[in-house]
């Protein structure tokens, strides 16, 4: 099993998450993170740090947000590590609380 950041990510890109990961497991795209399946150990530490609430436990992940787990796996093949805390976007705050923000996702 492996922890998958969604949706509320997106625009976002808080790194709150990227500190307390044990094996730096996430990876950094222009405006997202994800986490890579392969090198996440299943330890949680990461999910109580997000503050959009993006990061669940692959068997947790909302229905409406299945097709993350997916993409998740699919950009950690390309995305380069991220291992320590960076800035968010700078409108993140602004982000934070839109729905339906796939169509911002930059690859």
């Amino acid at each position: 099993m492996t922890f998958v950041v969604t949706e509320s990510c997106i625009r976002c890109k808080y790194t709150d998450c990227v500190d307390v990961c044990p094996v730096d497991a996430f990876r950094e795209g222009p405006n997202f993170l994800v986490i890579d399946p392969d090198d996440c150990i299943d330890c949680a530490v990461c999910v109580p740090e997000c503050p959009v609430s993006a990061i669940y436990a692959e068997e947790d992940v909302p229905n409406d947000q299945r097709d993350f787990t997916p993409l998740n796996a699919e950009l950690a093949r390309v995305w380069k590590p991220i291992t320590r805390t960076k800035p968010a976007l700078p409108d993140a705050d602004t982000w934070s609380t839109v729905q339906d923000k796939r169509d911002q996702l930059e690859r």
